[in-house]
C-alpha cells in the first residue's frame, strides 16, 4: 500500500519505491555531480543536509545512486555506439565506393583485353606505339604527358590547375591507377582506412581513404601546413597566390625534402596547388610539379638538392553526415631513383615507403588533432598531447637538420674520415647556438659557442630494423658511453631532475616513462633517465642524465616504415622551448622481403656470441633462411662544445662513432638467424637451466598441483615440451625467488604481453607490471602459491614494458620445482588477455 508524504517528502510504498519531487531529485543531482558514488557516510550527512530527503531511508537513495549511475552509463554507451554507427555509415560508403571502382577497373579492363584480342587477329602485334589508347596497360593510363609552352599568366595556370584536378579525381576515385591493397593492411572502421599502393605505374604512388572526426576546412588547412606533419619536409615557400573565378586559389609552391640517409642527395619540387570547391560540396586541395615548358617562373636547380617530379597528387575532402569528413588522399611522385646509389634504388622506388611516410602520415595527424580536441587533460609532466606531439616533431626536425647538415643553416664541413666514412660538421650560427647555455643550478658559467655533428651510415644485412631498434632501446649500455653521455649533458647545462609518476620501465641502468604515443602506437615520446652516468668535466660526481627520446617503426610487420631512436639531453624543467640537441638512429628496409620469425626472437647478446658458429644450429624454417634482409642504418651525434677545444672534441666524438659502428655490427650479427637456437631463438636466458629442462619442470609441476596437463598430450621428449609451451595461446612466464623478483622466461605469448624481448626479459622486475591493486592481490596470496603451491587470481590490469596497460580474465601461479623437489620459480599464465 503506497503511503503519501506530504509538504514535498516525497511518496513510498514500504520501502520498495519512492517516486521523488522535482526538489529531491534536483538534491541528489547536485551531489552526483559532486560524487557519483558516495560513501555511506557521505549519504547520511546529505539526509541531515537536506531535510527534504528526511523521510527517505539511505539504503532508498543507494539505490538512488546506483541506479543514477546505470543511467549515465547507458547514454554514454548509446552515445559511443551512435558514433560507432556513423563510422561503419561512412566506411561503408567508401567500401562501396571502392567497390564500384574496382567494377568499372575491371570492366575497363575486358574491354581493352578484347581490343586487343580483335586487333591482333586481324592485323598482328603492332610494330610500336606508343599512345596511351593503343598500348594495353592494365588499367593504367599514361598520366605524364608532356604539357606544350603555354602561358605563364593567370589563364595558363588555371588551364594547367583544372588539368590537375580532373587527373588527381581520376585516382583518388577513378582508375587512373591501378590501386592494390597495402600488405597487412586491413579495411574497417578500427583500422587505419582504405590504405593501398600502385601498381606499374610510372613512379610511386599510395592513396588512403578513411573517416575523420574533423571538419573539411580544418583538414584542408592541416594538410597545407605540410611541414607540422610530414617528418621528411624540410620547407614548402609560397611564392605567389592568384584568385580564380570559382572561389578557388592558385598557390605556386617550392618544397623541400630532407634525404633519408647520407648516401643520398635532399629532393625538391616546384609545384602548383589549386584548392576549390566541387559542385557537390566536397573541397579538393591538389598539386603537380610545374616544369620549364609550363610556366617560366619555375624555380632554378638548387645545389646539393635533385629535382624531383610530382605528378598530380592532393585531397578529396567531403563532408560526413553527423560531423567529421570523409577524406581521399592520394600521393604520386617521381622521386629520380637514378639519382642514388644502386642499394638504395628500392627504396625511392617503394610505394610502400611512401605510404607510411607521407599518406599515412597524414591520415594519422588528421586523427591525433581529432582526439586531442576532445582530450583537455593533461599528460605526464603537465603537457597536454598537442604539446608533446610539437616535441616530437622538433626532435625529427633537429635530427633531420643534423644527418642533412646544410650551409643555409650554419653548418660547415670539417672533415671526413675516409677509413670509416665518418663526417664531421660544425654549426657556429646563432640560432643553432640560442638558448642552449641555460642557467646551472651549481654556479658552472656558460662555456658552449659551437655544435658539433658526426654522421655515418651502414649496411646491414639479415637483421629486422625493429628488432635492432628494441635492442638498442632497452640495452644503452651495450653500445652508449656513459662518459661521453655525461659530458654531451653537461656541455647543454642540464640540471637537477627527477622522474614524476609511477609508469616507469628499468632497463638496467636506464629508466624509461612514457610521455605520449600516436593513436596506432606507431610512436612513442618518452623521457629517459641514465643513472649515475659517468665523469662530466670540473671533477663533478656521478650524476643523473635526463633523454627526451622518440621511438619509432618498433611494429616489423609495418612494411616501407623506418625504425627510429631519436634522443637529446634535456633540463630538469623541462619547458617547451627547452634546448634540444638530437642524436640517434635510423635503420631503413631496402628489401620488400619480409622475415616469417617473430620480432622477440631477441638472445642474451653476450651468450649468443660466447657460443659462436659451432655453438648454433641452422634454422630449419624455410621462411627463415630464405628471408634474408638488407637495411641501411644512419647515425647523426650532436655534441655542443667550446670552440678553442675542436680538435680534441672531435678527435673524442669521432672515436666514440667508432665505437658505436663497431657495437652495432656486434648487435646486429648476435640478431642474426645465424645466431639463433634450434627453436628459432628460443635460447635459455641467463640465470635458468636449459629451456627444454625447464619446460618440463613447468608441466609436470602444473600437473601435480592442478590435476591436469598444461599441454595436449604429445610425444615424448623434451623439444616437444618446449615447442608446446612456446606457442601456447596463453603467456605464461616465469619469476625468480628473490628479494626484488624478475622474469627469467616467457613463451612468444608472453613476450607479445609484455611487448619485449627474451634478453630484455630479465630487465623487467615484477613490480612494475602491475599497478597497486595486482601487487596487493599478488602478496596476499604468496605464502598460498608457497604453501599450496598454486593460487588463482581474479582478472584485472597489468602494464607492458611499453607502458600500455593489459586486462587479463584471470591468472594462475604455480611453483615450479627442480629435480630436488625444491622451488626454482614461480610460474604465472595469464588468460585471455588484451591489449586496452
Amino acid at each position: 500500500m503506497a503511503m503519501s508524504c506530504k509538504d514535498g517528502k516525497g511518496i513510498m510504498d514500504n520501502g520498495k519505491y519512492v517516486r521523488y519531487t522535482p526538489e529531491q531529485v534536483e538534491a541528489l543531482e547536485r551531489l552526483y555531480y559532486e560524487c557519483p558514488k558516495p560513501s555511506s557516510i557521505r549519504r547520511q550527512q546529505l539526509i541531515r543536509e537536506c531535510p527534504i530527503l528526511s523521510n527517505i531511508e539511505p539504503k532508498q537513495i543507494k539505490v538512488w545512486f546506483q541506479n543514477r549511475r546505470c543511467r549515465e552509463k547507458q547514454r554514454k554507451e548509446a552515445s559511443r555506439l551512435q558514433a560507432v554507427n556513423r563510422k561503419l555509415t561512412a566506411m561503408n560508403k567508401l567500401l562501396m565506393e571502392e567497390n564500384d571502382r574496382l567494377q568499372k577497373q575491371v570492366s575497363h579492363l575486358v574491354y581493352e583485353n578484347g581490343c586487343f584480342r580483335r586487333h591482333t587477329q586481324t592485323t598482328g602485334i603492332a610494330s610500336k606505339d606508343t599512345s596511351c589508347e593503343s598500348v594495353v596497360t592494365s588499367g593504367q593510363h599514361c598520366s605524364t604527358s608532356r604539357h606544350p609552352p603555354r602561358d605563364a599568366g593567370p589563364a595558363g595556370l588555371l588551364s594547367i590547375a583544372e588539368e590537375t584536378l580532373t587527373e588527381f579525381l581520376s585516382k583518388a576515385t577513378g582508375t587512373a591507377v591501378e590501386w592494390v591493397q597495402m600488405p597487412g593492411m586491413k579495411p574497417g572502421p578500427d583500422s587505419n582506412g582504405i590504405i593501398a599502393i600502385s601498381h606499374g605505374c610510372t613512379g610511386v604512388a599510395a592513396r588512403a581513404c578513411g573517416l575523420v572526426g574533423l571538419e573539411p576546412t580544418r583538414v584542408a588547412e592541416i594538410l597545407k601546413d605540410r611541414p607540422s606533419w610530414y617528418r621528411d619536409c624540410r620547407i614548402v615557400d609560397v611564392l605567389n597566390v592568384l584568385p580564380t573565378a570559382n572561389g578557388g586559389t592558385i598557390e605556386l609552391l617550392y618544397m623541400q625534402l630532407y634525404a633519408p640517409t647520407t648516401l643520398a642527395p635532399a629532393r625538391d619540387f616546384c609545384l602548383i596547388r589549386y584548392t576549390s570547391i566541387l559542385e557537390d560540396g566536397s573541397l579538393v586541395v591538389c598539386e603537380r610539379s610545374l616544369s620549364d615548358t609550363q610556366n617560366g617562373n619555375s624555380m632554378p636547380p638548387v645545389q646539393t638538392f635533385v629535382r624531383a617530379e610530382m605528378l598530380p597528387s592532393g585531397y578529396l575532402v567531403r563532408p560526413c553526415e553527423g560531423g567529421g569528413s570523409i577524406i581521399h588522399i592520394v600521393d604520386h611522385v617521381n622521386l629520380e631513383a637514378w639519382s642514388v646509389p644502386e642499394v638504395l634504388r628500392s627504396l625511392y622506388e617503394s610505394s610502400s615507403a611512401l605510404a607510411q611516410r607521407a599518406t599515412m602520415a597524414a591520415l594519422r595527424q588528421l586523427r591525433q588533432v581529432a582526439q586531442e580536441v576532445t582530450q583537455t587533460n593533461v599528460t605526464n609532466w603537465g603537457r597536454r598531447p598537442a604539446a608533446l606531439r610539437a616535441l616530437s616533431q622538433r626532435l625529427s626536425r633537429g635530427f633531420n637538420e643534423a644527418l642533412n647538415g646544410f650551409n643555409d643553416e650554419g653548418w660547415t664541413l670539417m672533415g671526413n674520415d675516409g677509413m670509416d666514412d665518418i663526417t664531421i660538421l660544425v654549426n657556429s650560427s646563432p640560432e643553432k647556438l640560442m638558448g642552449l647555455n641555460l642557467s646551472f643550478s651549481n654556479g658552472f658559467a656558460p662555456v658552449s659557442n659551437a655544435v658539433m655533428c658526426l654522421k655515418a651510415s651502414m649496411l646491414l644485412q639479415n637483421v629486422p630494423p625493429a628488432i635492432l631498434l628494441r635492442f638498442l632501446r632497452e640495452h644503452r649500455s651495450e653500445w652508449a658511453d656513459n662518459t661521453f653521455d655525461a659530458y654531451s649533458a653537461a656541455a647543454v647545462k642540464v640540471g637537477p631532475h627527477s622522474l614524476p609518476g609511477s609508469r616507469v620501465c628499468n632497463f638496467g641502468g636506464q629508466v624509461i616513462l612514457p610521455l605520449a604515443h600516436t593513436i596506432e602506437h606507431e610512436e612513442m615520446l618518452e623521457v629517459v633517465k641514465l643513472e649515475g652516468v659517468g665523469h662530466p668535466p670540473e671533477d663533478m660526481m656521478p650524476r643523473d642524465v635526463l633523454l627526451l627520446q622518440l621511438c619509432s617503426g618498433m611494429d616489423e610487420n609495418a612494411m616501407g616504415s623506418y625504425a627510429e631512436l631519436i634522443f637529446a639531453p634535456i633540463d630538469g624543467s623541462f619547458a617547451d622551448d627547452a634546448p634540444l640537441l638530437p642524436s640517434g638512429f635510423r635503420i631503413i628496409p631496402l628489401d620488400s622481403r619480409k622475415e616469417a620469425s617473430s620480432p622477440n626472437r631477441t638472445l642474451d647478446l653476450a651468450s649468443s656470441l660466447e657460443a659462436g658458429a659451432a655453438g648454433s644450429k641452422s634454422l630449419n624454417d624455410p621462411s627463415v633462411s630464405n628471408g634474408a634482409t638488407r637495411s641501411v642504418m644512419t647515425m647523426a651525434f650532436e655534441f655542443a662544445f667550446e670552440s678553442h677545444m675542436q680538435e680534441n672534441v672531435a678527435s673524442m666524438a669521432r672515436q666514440y662513432i667508432r665505437n658505436i659502428i663497431s657495437s652495432v655490427q656486434r648487435v646486429a650479427l648476435a640478431l642474426s638467424p645465424s645466431h639463433l637456437g634450434p627453436h628459432g631463438g628460443l635460447r635459455p636466458p641467463l640465470g635458468t637451466p636449459e629451456a627444454h629442462t625447464l619446460a618440463q619442470w613447468i608441466c609436470q609441476s602444473y600437473r601435480c598441483y592442478m590435476g591436469v596437463d598444461l599441454l595436449t598430450p604429445c610425444a615424448e621428449g623434451s623439444e616437444s615440451f618446449l615447442k608446446s609451451l612456446w606457442n601456447y595461446s596463453d603467456a605464461i612466464m616465469c619469476y625468480s625467488l628473490k628479494a626484488l623478483p624478475v622474469f627469467t622466461f616467457a613463451n612468444q605469448a608472453g613476450l607479445d604481453m609484455l611487448e619485449t624481448t627474451l634478453v630484455a626479459l630479465q630487465d623487467i622486475t615484477l613490480e612494475k607490471i602491475f599497478d597497486d591493486h595486482g601487487r596487493k592481490s599478488l602478496y596476499s596470496e604468496y605464502p598460498q602459491i608457497m604453501q599450496q603451491g598454486f593460487a588463482c587470481l581474479q582478472g584485472g590490469i597489468c602494464m607492458s614494458s611499453m607502458g600500455r596497460p593489459v586486462s587479463y580474465e584471470r591468472a594462475v601461479a604455480w611453483k615450479v620445482l627442480n629435480e630436488e623437489e625444491s622451488a626454482h620459480c614461480i610460474c604465472f599464465m595469464f588468460v585471455n588477455w588484451s591489449f586496452v
